[in-house]
């Protein structure tokens, strides 16, 4: 009698992440935790990349009222939204539905970014398609380093949902001043900065061209905190507190010497 043949071990997939509420609605997918291991690209800082995770909705609006509270030096039309390490595009999209002048979206991972794009081509034209819907900011998705992008010299509200560690976050600050220098004859534009997870606001809070204006946790809606609940139950590296801790902070130059 041959061998028996053994049998193969079925191996299932791994469930697919928890589905946000905003991509339930929305029809988009910006759901799920990816870990930083995952997102490499052969790019010299991927060491310093940290995971994706896409913002609360509440947080970011939320953070947006406390900016405007700050009394900022021109009205929110006026402002560029840049997201800085747009992930899958969430911020883009929430920011987009704000009365800014414009946003823009910032992002190296070519997988991320091309969810990012589709993302934002079914979210122009089903708000395109429904007469209910907001009016939006005109925005647009860029692939490209963050540390190579040309801000617009126009008044810039920039977001950090902690996309990278100190190392980088120091070289796009020098960028940043570098920048937003003011021209000879003309002041330099306004430039703020709102930061989710604000892990490395210490390089932040001792730089001598930024003042921080706000610093505390802000509160997810339920809403929000029952699908990260959902999401962070897939692993063990992560957790929820319902919050975030954020900061604000304003490009105000350095101290001129007497």
């Amino acid at each position: 009698m041959p061998p028996r043949k053994s049998k193969s071990v079925l191996v299932m997939p791994p469930p697919p992440p928890p589905q946000h509420p905003f991509d339930q609605i929305h029809g988009v997918e910006t759901s799920g935790l990816i870990a930083a291991g995952n997102l490499t690209t052969g790019h010299p800082n991927d060491a310093h990349v940290t995971a994706y995770y896409g913002v609360a909705p509440s947080i970011l609006r939320t953070l947006v009222d406390l900016w405007r509270a700050t009394n900022p030096p021109h009205p929110i039309h006026h402002y560029t939204f840049v997201d800085i390490g747009a992930g899958k595009g969430r911020a883009m999209l929430v920011a987009s539905e704000l009365p800014f002048h414009q946003v823009i979206g910032i992002e190296l991972n070519p997988t991320l970014a091309d969810t990012a794009q589709t993302n934002l081509e079914h979210w122009l034209a089903t708000h395109a398609a429904d007469t209910t819907a907001p009016a939006l900011a005109p925005i647009r998705l860029l692939e490209q380093d963050a540390l190579t992008f040309d801000f617009p010299r126009a008044p810039t509200l920039a977001f950090l949902f902690h996309p990278f560690e100190a190392p980088v976050l120091k070289l796009l600050l020098r960028r940043i001043e570098a920048q937003f220098a003011p021209h000879r004859g003309t002041p330099a534009p306004a430039f703020d900065l709102l930061y989710v997870n604000s892990e490395c606001r210490a390089v932040l809070d001792r730089h001598p061209a930024f003042t921080r204006l706000f610093l505390g946790p802000v509160a997810m809606s339920p809403e929000d905190h029952a699908a990260d609940l959902a999401a962070i139950a897939q692993q063990k590296e992560y957790g929820s507190t319902g919050d975030e801790e954020c900061a604000i902070y304003r490009l105000t130059g350095r101290a001129t010497k007497p």
